[in-house]
């Protein structure tokens, strides 16, 4: 069986070298870039299961890198960052990062985050649910894994397909903060609010187009989400 490959990518040699020793020693396959072009190149080519991605690295960083990254993959990706800003933080998860960590950072925390992004893609694969579910104007295939708003396909990553069924499948309730951090990321992010309202963000620019329409997902301030679609049929 192909053990889980990580690419990891740092322009510090000694972080490269590092990090690879803890990883291979955790039981993964390692690949390395030490910047955001070689990164791309690696992920066309050797198609590993999760990026480990510096910000800071000359000629293209790893803002840049997540960019052109998502316009053809879906991989998830973790990012490091040694300024720790809220900014860059929210800039990273915005751009489709899946988590993110600050410089210095325990080298421990890093493998148990990666568990973490491995949780959620097995939640994924091994997901039990119904054929679809039918809202008024939006379909969701459970099957295939496809949303289909007012007739058009809109394409999820995987954390937006997790939090759009976990609130579909819950439609008409609120569902709390740390209820959906702990089903979506895990136990150990049901404290992570902001990582939960970038996600949301994300999951409402492709299902409220029409700003002036009605929400879909609203907001609790300071409690959580309900999903406001009517249910209108299923299989």
């Amino acid at each position: 069986m192909k053990r889980f490959s990580i690419l990891l990518v740092d322009d510090e040699e000694r972080i490269l070298n590092f990090l690879k020793t803890k990883l291979k020693s955790s039981g993964y396959d390692v690949i390395l870039a030490s910047d955001g072009n070689e990164a791309i190149k690696q992920v066309r080519s050797q198609d590993p299961d999760l990026i480990i991605l510096d910000v800071m690295m000359p000629k293209k960083d790893g803002f840049e890198a997540l960019r052109e990254l998502r316009s053809f993959s879906s991989v998830p990706v973790i990012m490091l960052s040694a300024a720790g800003e809220d900014a860059d933080r929210i800039k990273g998860l915005g751009l489709g990062a899946d988590d993110y960590l600050a410089k210095p950072f325990n080298p421990d925390e890093l493998i148990a985050r990666i568990e973490a992004v491995r949780r959620r893609l097995s939640k994924v694969e091994h997901m039990t649910s119904p054929d679809k579910l039918v809202f008024e104007d939006l379909t969701i295939n459970y099957e295939n894994r496809i949303v289909i708003l007012r007739g058009k396909e809109r394409k999820l990553t995987r954390i937006e397909w997790l939090l759009l069924i976990e609130l579909a499948g819950n439609a008409g309730h609120l569902m709390f903060y740390s209820d959906l951090l702990t089903k979506v990321w895990g136990p150990e992010y049901r404290d992570d609010v902001q990582i939960l309202r970038t996600w949301i963000s994300r999951l409402r620019n492709k299902l409220e187009e029409d700003t002036d329409g009605p929400q879909i997902i609203t907001t609790i301030p300071k409690t959580g989400y309900i999903f406001n679609a009517k249910q209108s049929g299923g299989v």
